[in-house]
Parts: C-alpha cells; structure tokens; sequence
C-alpha cells in the first residue's frame, strides 16, 4: 500500500503523447524512490500498460538497469500472464470460496458488476468460465443491462470500446440490441445473486446496500478499494450478506504482482496455467485465513471482515514481536 501516486495530472481526453510526457517526468523524480528490492509500484485506476510502459522505459534511461520495479509490465519486457486479468479473477475466486463454504455456487447466479476497467471486465471474464450469468457493467456516466447476461463476444465489445476506443460505456448500445443503458445510476438496483464492486471507493452506499438486499443478493465480493462505505457494510452484515472485504477480495492483483516479482527475479516466464492454478490457491489461502480467524477470535466464522481484519493484524503483530 502506498499514496496512490500523488499526481494531479487528469489523462481524460490527453493524447498519448501527452500521457507519455507526464509519466516520464513523473518517473524522473520517483525513480529516487523505488527499486526491486525497495518499493515496487503497481497499476490502478488510470494505469494501466500504456502507462507502466512508459514509466518502465523512463526507470530505465534515468537509472540504467533493467529489473522488476514496475508490476503489469508487458509481456515482452518483463510481465506476467495473468496479471491485467488478477484482481478480477481474485474477487470472483474469493466469492467461489465463500459461497461454497455456505453451501451454494456461482454456476447459474445473476451477477452484478460495477466498473468495465480492468478488474470489471476480468471479473466478468472469469464469471462466464464459472458458468455465472454476470449482467451489468458501468462507469462513471451509467449502466449497462444486458438481461439474459453477457456473451464473450459481447465482452470483447466492452472491452474494445474501453482498453481501444477509450470511450463511454454507452457506446455498448450501439452494438447490442437487447442492451439498456441508464444514465447516472449504479447497477445496484438490478435483482441479482452476487455482486462485485469493482469500480471505485464509496460507490456502494447505504441505499444501495439496501437495494442489493431487497433484490435477493446473497453474496458480495469487492474487486475495488473499499467500495462500500461503513453504513452499507453494517446493512450487508445486518442481513446475513456474505461480504468479501476488499482488504482480502481484491488481494490477486498484488499476488500475481508478487509472482511477477519472482518470475523476474529468476529470468523465467511462467504459463497461464501456472499462474492462474497459483492465483486461485493463494486466494484459497486468503479465505481460509479469514474464515478461520473470524470464527477463533470473534466466534463469528462468516464474518469474513473482522476475520480479514483479525488476521491482518495478528501478521503483522506476530512479525513485529519476532523481529
């Protein structure tokens, strides 16, 4: 964790010459500041490989040596496979986890997913390979319903007019027929099984905690940063909502950074299977230490918040007395 990159530099309408100008100059002062071995920054909303690109060639000029500072480097200098598709498939393997310790499963559930950045489209990605039904996306300026679900090709649309055009959700309408789009609303008003937050902080509040509620979600697992405000987490917990903090949900885009890290540091390249078999494990992992944890310190073993938070700090504590 760190500031979140501290820039005040808005890349909406900005060239790429002019994106590319701004990450040079930034990099030229935070290379003082980073290393392999010291801090090593990641992608997030606005970053993404265009970005890391740029910033790792910068590195490199400014300090001349080539290594594993940047994670989400492209795959030819240095990145990993599966690390764009992470955190979307972390948030929905953690949801998979949660819903089969209470005895149900993602294959055939309405899903609502916020958000068509990298996490919203990985999330939704992953979704259809586990036979769910994801049916909205969104960003800042609406929604979108597609009814009866999202198909690859659809998907492939989404991500075309958000990772190439760079332009509005809306646009979608253009290319699906049964598509609705709703200006200015979130998608948490639509009936669904589960829902995935993935678009940015506070964009689940408490009206739309209790709209989740009254259309029948069961299951919440956060693909953003701290998505949901205090009041609407209170309504999940209030209501027996499975509810997968973002702190432990979102956590597979720093783990494949972490693998990215290591395939670096052995000059290997791993492959897509590997790196997505160890992803799903390590989020395995993540689950069983938040259930675990809950139900040991807190004896409430689906609270998975204060088992993420519990075993957070035991981590760090227990770190903290060995050294």
């Amino acid at each position: 964790g760190a500031g979140k990159g501290g820039s005040d530099f808005d890349p909406k309408g900005k060239s790429d010459n002019e994106v590319m100008r701004f990450c040079q100059s930034f990099m030229t002062e935070l290379s003082r500041h980073i290393g392999a071995n010291t801090d090593v920054p990641a992608g997030d909303i606005g970053v993404g490989g265009r970005e890391i690109g740029y910033m790792f060639g910068q590195y490199k000029r400014v300090r001349n040596v080539f290594e594993g500072v940047l994670t989400g480097k492209g795959l030819n200098w240095g990145g990993s496979l599966i690390r764009p598709e992470a955190t979307g498939y972390g948030a929905v393997y953690y949801a998979q986890n949660m819903m089969e310790a209470n005895g149900m499963t993602l294959k055939g559930k309405r899903c609502a997913v916020s958000g068509s950045g990298n996490v919203a489209q990985y999330a939704i990605e992953k979704l259809l390979d586990l036979g769910a039904i994801p049916v909205t996306c969104s960003d800042s300026s609406g929604y979108i319903l597609e009814e009866s679900g999202f198909t690859r090709e659809q998907l492939a649309e989404i991500m075309r007019i958000k990772n190439v055009a760079r332009a509005r959700i809306s646009e979608y309408t253009k290319f699906s027929k049964t598509a609705k789009f709703f200006p200015g609303k979130r998608p948490w008003e639509v009936a669904c099984d589960a829902a995935f937050p993935c678009a940015t902080q506070n964009e689940v509040e408490k009206t739309d905690a209790e709209a989740l509620v009254k259309g029948g979600c069961k299951c919440i697992s956060e693909g953003a940063n701290m998505p949901t405000t205090p009041e609407g987490i209170e309504v999940y917990l209030a209501n027996g909502v499975l509810y997968g903090p973002a702190k432990a949900a979102n956590a597979g885009g720093v783990a494949v950074s972490g693998l990215e890290m290591a395939q670096n540091s052995q000059r290997l390249a791993w492959t897509r299977e590997d790196v997505d078999a160890k992803l799903a494990s390590i989020m395995k992992n993540i689950f069983d230490n938040c259930a675990n944890n809950a139900k040991l310190y807190a004896d409430k073993p689906t609270n998975y918040m204060v088992g993420a938070n519990i075993a957070g700090f035991v981590k760090v504590a227990d770190a903290m007395l060995d050294q």
